[in-house]
């Protein structure tokens, strides 16, 4: 039957060549690279070489003497102080000048993810608890004698270990944490809570767990299952996922009140933290705002990656200052963007996107405070447990969620901001590989222009690169057509 088949199919196409569809004989040439017998020998010899003298050079060039540093600025006292606190200080004018402080100052100057508010707060008996995603209840891991450190690897430069371990084909973001966590840049961790949300994070956690990259002997990493809809069904199993995964074992390990009441206290101080941000971020609506894009995205991560309650006074501090502050007659930006994405802890990218003449006025991406840096608004009624868990799942903006009414709640979300906050134009940025928001991206952008009318250009960005010029040039070329479009608008669409 099989063979039938195959003689008819060659003898059709003879006929059709030879009577209907005559031309010029082709031709197909296919190169194949020279055979070479495998050489087993010369393959561990090189891999020896390549890899594991690679790693072991690097870690003895770069974080050995890296460590060390961080060590002895953080132990050596002079004067009843570290060399640490007296580098602070002496950044303290410079910080004022920006808004922040020396400690916030240094702490992104050096990109050091245990910065110094961290290692005072473990200094005191505090337990460090990191975290890489929204669906991780952020305010669950600040709960008693624990606080919350969004994960992040500034300025890491080769990925070659990180690679070796997992692929090229996981998003940069994933590869960077694993890369530092190598480096020992994570070491003053208790815990890592992570979901079950993206395959490139679950590889991250996995290495974490696996290659053992936080040396301390109470070190939990824990997975939560997170539910792809929003049902009462999906929010218990959320609430039961959180509670055997996260916070008894916080308890078992080290003593934290997960009571209720310790719970409502930790809501009490995060709604604090989201007030102060809230009111400075609400300051970009105005049409020449006092505070600029970047400077919201540096405080922003500060509210992320330190302790609150170590963190609070300054934020109070920043905000009466940026009240008082009197912009330029004529604005510095051209254009007013949002920008929505995947992670974004990379203040280059806020830089020169803002360089580029486009004010960012709203930030919808990861670390961004949309969502993330709203009120957790309680009663007295129901466990708080149970409204914090509806309140993240409701909250959501993560491409995760399928159904259809977050994807429309998605658009919606997004043209509110754009409303609220007068922008001109959108800007879609995705990381590399990132498995949701590369079709997120590709779809919302052509719903927000074809069905809101909303002007949009899409980025494609690597994490661990500095901004590039190819950024630069989109942009500048970006707000030129909305200033083009809005002088069409000014003289009546002409």
């Amino acid at each position: 039957m099989i063979a039938g088949s195959v003689l008819l199919t060659l003898a059709a196409s003879r006929l059709l060549s030879a009577f209907f569809l005559r031309g010029l004989p082709s031709s197909f040439v296919l190169e194949l690279p020279p055979y070479r017998a495998p050489q087993p020998g010369r393959v561990i010899v090189r891999s020896v070489l390549d890899r594991t003298v690679f790693v072991l050079g690097r870690a003895m060039i770069v974080a050995a003497p890296a460590g060390a540093l961080i060590w002895l600025l953080a132990n050596i006292t002079v004067s009843g102080s570290s060399l640490y606190g007296s580098m602070t200080a002496f950044l303290d004018p410079f910080g004022r000048f920006f808004g922040l402080d020396g400690v916030i100052l240094a702490a992104f100057l050096l990109g050091f993810p245990a910065n110094e508010l961290v290692m005072q707060a473990v200094s005191e008996g505090k337990h460090a608890v990191g975290y890489t995603c929204y669906h991780m209840p952020e305010v669950l891991l600040n709960l008693d004698n624990c606080f919350s450190v969004r994960m992040r690897a500034p300025r890491t430069g080769s990925l070659e270990i990180s690679t070796y371990y997992m692929t090229n084909y996981l998003c940069g973001y994933a590869k960077a944490l694993v890369e530092r966590g190598i480096e020992g840049g994570y070491n003053f961790l208790s815990a890592l809570a992570g979901g079950e949300t993206c395959t490139e994070m679950n590889r991250t956690l996995e290495h974490f767990e696996v290659l053992q990259l936080v040396k301390n002997e109470n070190f939990f990493v824990s997975f939560i299952d997170v539910p792809f809809k929003v049902t009462p069904h999906g929010l218990e199993h959320y609430k039961n996922q959180i509670t055997k995964k996260v916070l008894e074992p916080l308890h078992e390990r080290y003593g934290t009140d997960i009571s209720d009441a310790s719970i409502r206290k930790a809501v009490a101080e995060h709604n604090e933290v989201c007030r102060i941000i809230t009111e400075i971020g609400d300051m970009r609506k105005l049409a020449n705002p006092p505070i600029t894009g970047y400077e919201f995205h540096v405080l922003c991560l500060v509210s992320y990656c330190c302790p609150k309650a170590l963190i609070i006074d300054k934020l109070r501090e920043t905000l009466e200052e940026v009240k008082t502050r009197v912009p330029d007659a004529k604005p510095a930006h051209r254009a007013r963007v949002v920008v929505v994405g995947s992670e974004i802890d990379d203040l280059d990218f806020t830089r020169t996107v803002e360089q580029s003449g486009a004010l960012i006025v709203a930030d919808r991406f990861c670390f961004g405070s949309f969502p993330g840096r709203q009120e957790i608004v309680l009663n007295d009624a129901e466990p708080a447990l149970d409204q914090i868990c509806r309140f993240y799942q409701e909250t959501s903006q993560c491409p995760r969620y399928m159904s259809q009414d977050k994807v429309h709640g998605r658009y919606e979300f997004v043209d509110k901001l754009a409303k609220e906050y007068n922008a001109q134009g959108i800007i879609y940025e995705q990381m590399k590989f990132c498995e949701f928001w590369g079709y997120e991206r590709a779809l919302a952008s052509h719903v927000m222009t074809e069905l809101y009318n909303y002007p949009t250009v899409c980025v494609d960005r690597e994490y661990t690169g500095n901004a590039s010029g190819q950024l630069r040039t989109r942009v500048q070329a970006f707000v030129e057509s909305l200033e083009i479009k809005h002088i069409h608008k000014e003289k009546g669409g002409r």
